[in-house]
């Protein structure tokens, strides 16, 4: 025994300096994971007898957002393209949570149409809504179009959401106190709206055309919150952190090799689905945020928009272009 403590004891001192080094590293580390995680949501509010509609509710934190809230027994309405995975994602949170009320209803945001459809069968079918999380998105896509003929990040990620949102207003005042939230990106800090090419058909470029739809989430959110006082209906935008979801399908592929050799560890320091989801699912709840509005939030907390996200004007014009693409004008 004295001579396995001493074998012990002679390597501590001969690797003193490489075993300090890896526990620094490994703290460093861990510390920078705790850090990425974010914040959490600790309310515990129920949702009892409320209806929810999430959405892209089938993966990511959508998913996660459906499932928190079915556990606070809200009826949740997952708002998805994918009906079979959205069948499949129904039935693991009606598991999960234990709650029966979880519903599925077709939405694809790239069609106007079909934008249109799931706001009548929500209006004839639902006696009320109280949370609205415009949750789905596509990032960093090719230039495809939308079926109406629009530069599709913008489509889906503003325009889908613009137009559900207005559709389902009066159910949402009727409901009253409500909340609409708007998971936008930090990539908003960096977008601009271009009003002279909003299609982007002279200079297509996908960051370009994400950072604008992300910009546009954070305007709509400003804009609507205006029009909204007083009605009991508030409005919240979000940063949901760096998350490992399906959203960056379209990215990680064009990236050249030695790029995704070196992302591959980084993704193992990104948030998770369900960390992602904290900060949505604080703005969807959290009693301090009850007569806030038009803010943006991130790691549940409130924080300072981009300048650019914060110009009223630019967020009057964005609104009345968007009315106009939408055909609600």
């Amino acid at each position: 025994m004295q001579n396995y403590a001493e074998v012990i004891k002679d390597f501590l001192e001969s690797h003193a300096t490489g075993l300090t080094v890896a526990f620094v590293a490994g703290a460093g580390l861990l510390a920078l994971r705790r850090w990425m995680a974010g914040g959490v949501c600790r309310s515990k509010v129920r949702l009892d007898g409320k209806t929810v509609l999430i959405t892209g509710a089938n993966t990511g934190i959508g998913k996660e957002t459906a499932l928190d809230m079915a556990q606070r027994g809200a009826r949740v309405i997952l708002a998805c393209r994918d009906m079979t995975r959205a069948r499949i994602a129904a039935d693991e949170i009606r598991q999960k949570s234990g709650n029966g009320n979880v519903v599925v209803k077709k939405l694809d945001l790239s069609s106007l149409q079909s934008v249109r459809d799931l706001a009548k069968d929500v209006q004839e079918n639902e006696e009320r809504l109280d949370i609205l999380i415009n949750n789905a998105g596509i990032m960093m896509c090719p230039k495809w179009k939308t079926e109406d003929g629009f530069e599709m990040q913008f489509g889906v990620n503003h325009l889908g959401h613009f137009l559900l949102t207005n559709c389902l207003l009066d159910l949402l005042k009727k409901s009253a106190p409500s909340r609409i939230v708007i998971v936008s990106s930090l990539a908003h800090e960096k977008g601009q709206i271009h009003f002279d090419d909003i299609n982007l058909d002279k200079d297509y470029k996908r960051e370009k055309s994400y950072r604008q739809s992300k910009l546009a989430n954070v305007l709509f959110c400003r804009e609507l919150a205006a029009r909204l006082k007083d009605t009991g209906v508030t409005v919240y935008s979000l940063h949901p952190g760096v998350i490992r979801t399906e959203l960056g399908r379209h990215l990680f592929p064009t990236l050249s090799l030695w790029k995704r050799v070196i992302a591959k560890p980084f993704l193992m320091l990104i948030k998770s689905p369900w960390e992602g989801a904290q900060t949505t699912i604080y703005c969807a709840v959290d009693e301090s945020l009850a007569n806030v509005s038009g803010l943006y939030y991130s790691d549940c907390a409130p924080k300072t928009a981009a300048p650019q996200a914060l110009d009223d004007a630019a967020a009057r014009k964005l609104w009345d272009l968007s009315n106009s693409m939408v055909g609600l004008a």
